[in-house]
């Protein structure tokens, strides 16, 4: 991958374009014009180019991530971190919370998305601290394979507290303080590839995950005329801490890849990039909807038991 500090042809030549867009760098000696036709003639400088027309997306905006340290939502904070964004992470860890947000300027809050009281006080005192709420990113959740059979009331609604009935709190009032600030904003929703493609053990996890994104489809209805949108990003199996342990077993990863278009498993920051997309100016115009970020995989289906079992035959036979 080019890394521009590798290239000061092609970083003068730049800046030397761009020298009104409050870049910071400061040219010594002027590149000459020879030096700058040639430096911006290159692939590496045309993607350069490209990159920078696109940074500060969140520029002077204050973004909420709940969940925003771990997974998808430390690529989500840290990349809205990069594009301007005063970032405000909350999680029932304080510890870790403060970690990251120490690390990219951002603000560390306690909350835990089941109780609504934490989700008044984190909406609260994000608008007193910062004077604005532009972005909120539900990330929040856990999984647990439980199949149907064996399903019990507490399984059922521990799993529903976090991924539904938490998930509305931060909807109603972090789109409540959008609506009354003025300025509308975005409101996005961590999905899954399962609330689309059914497999066995997930109906808890994944009925969550439909129910979260009908609920924004709704929401995106009934808050349009504040100019708050609603959309949901329903991710396929990345590498998260959450999904570690899956990814320690080779022949299930290879039966994924196997199962998803683009052959390969994505990553935390496809996840981010499709926040962004929905937290600025690009997805304006865009509400009530789900963007699948799985390679494909939706068009398809989750892997079966009987498919688990072929790869895994093939990867002993390979073995051997």
């Amino acid at each position: 991958m080019f890394d521009p500090r590798e290239d000061r042809a092609v970083r003068q030549a730049i800046v030397g374009r761009r020298h009104d867009d409050r870049l910071t760098t400061v040219v010594a000696e002027p590149p000459t014009d020879d030096a700058v036709a040639s430096a911006l003639g290159t692939t590496a400088a045309r993607a350069m180019l490209a990159a920078m027309s696109t940074q500060g997306l969140l520029e002077g905006t204050t973004a909420v991530i709940v969940g925003g340290h771990s997974g998808f939502g430390e690529a989500i904070s840290r990349l809205f971190a990069d594009h301007g964004a005063t970032v405000v992470i909350g999680a029932r860890r304080r510890d870790v919370v403060d970690a990251v947000a120490g690390e990219i300027g951002g603000i560390g809050m306690t909350c835990d998305i089941t109780s609504d009281d934490d989700v008044i006080a984190l909406v609260e005192q994000t608008v007193a601290t910062t004077g604005r709420l532009d972005a909120f990113v539900n990330c929040a959740g856990y999984e647990q394979s439980t199949p149907i059979a064996d399903l019990t009331p507490d399984l059922l609604q521990q799993m529903h507290a976090v991924q539904i009935q938490g998930a509305i709190y931060c909807m109603r009032h972090a789109a409540n303080a959008m609506r009354d600030l003025g300025n509308g904003g975005s409101f996005v929703s961590i999905s899954s590839l399962t609330a689309h493609n059914p497999a066995r053990g997930l109906a808890a996890y994944a009925s969550a995950k439909a129910g979260l994104e009908y609920a924004s489809k709704i929401a995106a209805v009934e808050y349009g005329d504040a100019n708050v949108r609603f959309n949901t990003v329903a991710a396929s199996l990345i590498e998260t801490p959450m999904t570690s342990r899956v990814f320690g077993v080779e022949p299930a990863i290879q039966a994924v890849v196997e199962m998803t278009p683009l052959g390969r498993v994505g990553s935390p920051a496809d996840i981010a990039n499709a926040a962004l997309y929905f937290c600025s100016e690009l997805g304006s115009y865009v509400t009530g909807q789900t963007l699948c970020v799985d390679g494909g995989a939706s068009l398809l289906a989750l892997p079966t038991p009987q498919i688990y079992a072929d790869v895994g035959r093939r990867w002993t036979e390979q073995q051997g």
